[in-house]
């Protein structure tokens, strides 16, 4: 699979740490959306972008990502705000047991678009057999 974890510069000292990230250099785009999750009482994702990139940073908390690119699949338990996880598009992404408290940053390649994602594993699988991708 082409997901990976990013480790992030983090600089730290007595007064505690810094982290940041930057578009192009520390992750393999250009940041053109940011957005984040909190307070999520049930499971999230569940979809595929046709042509976006995303880096997911668990800021707080916990969460569990599976990531399926056709008939693969991996998990990452996301909670560590020193890691980010690189989502290459056309990876079917599910997230799921949050702790409570989670907050989970996510920085995108697009501007949203609802139209350019698939929403569901059929259509997922659909999509990749119609452009010869399985």
């Amino acid at each position: 699979m082409d997901s990976y974890l990013i480790d992030l510069k983090t600089v730290s000292d007595d007064r505690g740490s810094l982290t940041a990230v930057e578009g192009a250099l520390d992750i393999p785009f250009a940041i053109r959306r940011i957005f984040y999750m909190h307070h999520v009482t049930s499971d999230r994702g569940g979809h595929a972008h046709i042509d976006t990139d995303q880096v997911l940073i668990p800021i707080h908390g916990r969460l569990t990502v599976r990531l399926t690119y056709g008939r693969e699949s991996a998990e990452y338990v996301m909670d560590d705000c020193t890691k980010g996880l690189y989502i290459p598009r056309l990876y079917f992404t599910e997230m799921f047991d949050f702790t409570p408290e989670t907050v989970c940053l996510v920085l995108s390649s697009t501007h949203y678009d609802m139209g350019r994602s698939l929403r569901s594993m059929d259509a997922y699988l659909a999509y990749l057999r119609e452009n010869h991708l399985l």
